[in-house]
């Protein structure tokens, strides 16, 4: 269905409503961004108040993830097939009452459990969000702006939480998980007014109950395994069975699909190397920066003896050149295509993490850490926005939410998977006798874990410059009157 808001957005004149439209999108993407950074500083204090054990901590931030990560397939398909706005507003909803419930139990397995909920809300607002940009901005310009806009708020948002969460969590752990709460209540009462109305999908194939069941389930497994394996092993029995579990559903989930008349993914999208870039990079893009964000934590509070604010603090520069360059990005895009801003954002993250590696036990925060985070600031800038785009970009109206759910898969899974990878690292170098050098020292193969990381998300992206170049002299070669500018999204399965 075309949104009632898109005409006056294509033809270039954005009205209040629809800026009120996108601010509704960009609090609930803040909204997510916040909660998944703002937990880790307040650990230490709702341990402390709930009796929690290292372990039980753990959950708070994995039952967000594993809610998250999840249901992020089922959100997407859900959004199309139910009504983008329709799923918007109730998971928006979902997630007020969660975190409202959070800030005010008394009970461990309660707040893991409220977390659970918050984070399976998240799966369906973040792809209904992302699908109703999507379909009421034009592909092109406007679309690139409005998304470049909406994507700097996930990134302001996961800096801002490191900042909030040292400011409330000096008064109380509860703020950290209060303060979602009238936010989103705010963004929900002005979704009812603001949101374009859109029907359900009317002409699907029924619904794919099986693809759902057994997708959810091994999505679910599979962020289970991974946020267990550094404390279970990534060898022991339990570890290497459930992977190989994860393999069998998976097996079972694509053999599914392809017989399925109304698919939960349509898997010719996938035949497309555009999109397999974007998917691949979004892993690595959050992979490498969850872990760096990890380690630097760690550094910066553990061997520095920083406050939880100093640390948020030190990170606030890339946040801040995030937030500044929203307005800039869709433009840029415009001008020199997501592929070439892509490759040089990793580029820049590569550069960014590398220099990191020469800090020592008496840093100067000038010389030795501003210069990687103002790097790292300037790729998050460039890449979140352009692999957004260039997901979404030449995919029909009806699957925008299916495409959605699948990129905030591959953020969350990769940030998962390689968040675990780098702290078996860092575990497995961990010395006998930690003297703070040895520490130091046990931190830097972990760092070089990161580094290679977004190195592997260069090296994917340059293989699709290098698809354009090919194509091009294709074009030359046969006398074509255009130009090809990217990789054709299948149209069929």
């Amino acid at each position: 269905m075309t949104s009632p808001l898109t005409t006056p957005a294509s033809e270039g004149r954005w009205t209040p409503r629809l800026w009120g439209t996108l601010l509704v999108l960009c609090a609930a993407m803040f909204l997510d961004a916040l909660d998944v950074s703002m937990v880790g500083v307040a650990l230490p204090s709702i341990g402390s108040d709930l009796h929690l054990t290292t372990s039980a901590l753990q959950w708070v931030v994995s039952g967000y993830i594993l809610g998250y990560g999840g249901l992020l397939l089922l959100g997407g398909r859900t959004a199309d097939l139910l009504g983008r706005r329709q799923v918007f507003l109730v998971a928006l909803g979902v997630f007020a009452v969660a975190s409202l419930l959070g800030g005010l139990v008394d009970s461990g397995p309660l707040l893991i459990a409220s977390r659970f909920v918050k984070g399976l809300s998240a799966a369906f607002t973040a792809p209904a969000g992302l699908s109703i940009i999507t379909t009421t901005f034009a592909e092109g310009p406007l679309r690139n702006r409005a998304l470049s806009i909406y994507t700097t708020c996930a990134a302001t948002g996961f800096s801002m939480g490191l900042v909030l969460s040292g400011l409330l969590t000096e008064a109380s752990w509860r703020l950290t998980m209060l303060l979602p709460a009238p936010i989103a209540l705010i963004a929900l009462l002005a979704g009812l007014k603001l949101l374009p109305r859109s029907e359900r999908e009317k002409d699907h194939n029924g619904y794919d109950i099986p693809g759902a069941v057994i997708g959810t389930a091994s999505m679910l497994l599979l962020v289970f395994t991974v946020v267990q394996a550094p404390q279970a092993g990534w060898t022991s029995a339990r570890t290497l069975l459930s992977f190989l579990a994860v393999a069998v559903l998976l097996t079972v989930f694509v053999a599914v699909e392809r017989r399925s008349a109304g698919p939960l993914i349509r898997l010719g999208v996938l035949r497309s190397g555009t999109q397999i870039r974007a998917q691949l990079g979004a892993m690595a893009f959050f992979g490498s920066y969850v872990g760096f964000q990890f380690l630097v934590t760690l550094y910066m509070q553990s061997l520095l003896g920083w406050s939880a604010l100093h640390t948020a603090l030190a990170f606030l520069p890339a946040g801040a050149l995030v937030a500044v360059s929203s307005t800039k990005v869709g433009a840029i895009v415009d001008r020199f295509g997501t592929p070439r801003l892509i490759a040089v954002g990793f580029a820049l993250m590569v550069v960014g993490y590398a220099l990191f590696l020469r800090v020592s036990l008496d840093p100067g925060y000038a010389n030795a850490i501003l210069p990687s985070m103002l790097l790292i600031g300037a790729a998050c800038a460039l890449v979140f926005p352009s692999l957004n785009i260039q997901a979404t970009n030449g995919v029909e109206d009806h699957e925008q939410g299916m495409v959605s759910g699948l990129l905030n898969t591959s953020v969350q899974v990769g940030g998962a998977i390689f968040l675990a990878v780098v702290t078996a690292v860092v575990t497995a170098n961990a010395p006998a006798h930690p003297s703070p050098q040895a520490v130091l020292d046990s931190y830097r193969p972990g760092l070089i874990v990161v580094t290679g990381i977004a190195l592997v998300g260069l090296l994917i992206t340059l293989t699709g410059l290098t698809a354009r170049r090919s194509q091009r002299s294709l074009v030359v070669a046969g006398s074509l009157p255009q130009e090809v500018d990217a990789e054709p999204v299948a149209v069929g399965d």
